[in-house]
C-alpha cells in the first residue's frame, strides 16, 4: 500500500452552494455600497473619493484572501513532502539488519 493510498490529497470542503451564496454575498454588498455612494448627498469630489475608497478595499480583500490562500496550499504540500520523505524513511528502516 503506498502512501497516496494511506493518505489521500486533500478534497475542497466548500459546496456549490456556499460558493454561491459567497458570490451572492459579495455582489449584493458591493451593490448596495455603490448605491449608497451614488445617492449620498454630498458633493461630487466626496463621492469620487468614497468611490476610489470602495475599489481600493475591494482589490485589497481580494489580495488578501488569494495570498492566504496560497500560504495555505504552500504548507500543505511542504507537510505532504514531508510526510512522504519520514514515510520512505521508515520503509526502508530495518532494525533487524546487522550493522555494516
Amino acid at each position: 500500500m503506498s502512501s497516496a493510498d494511506r493518505n489521500p490529497a486533500p478534497v475542497p470542503s466548500t459546496t456549490a452552494a456556499f460558493h454561491l451564496q459567497a458570490v451572492a454575498s459579495f455582489v449584493v454588498s458591493l451593490a448596495a455600497v455603490t448605491v449608497g455612494v451614488i445617492y449620498l448627498p454630498a458633493d461630487p469630489w466626496v463621492r469620487a473619493f468614497l468611490a476610489v475608497a470602495v475599489l481600493y478595499v475591494t482589490t485589497s480583500a481580494f489580495t488578501l484572501a488569494k495570498t492566504v490562500r496560497d500560504k495555505q496550499e504552500r504548507l500543505t504540500v511542504v507537510n505532504r513532502v514531508d510526510q512522504a520523505r519520514l514515510e520512505k524513511l521508515l520503509a526502508e528502516h530495518d532494525p533487524f539488519r546487522p550493522a555494516a
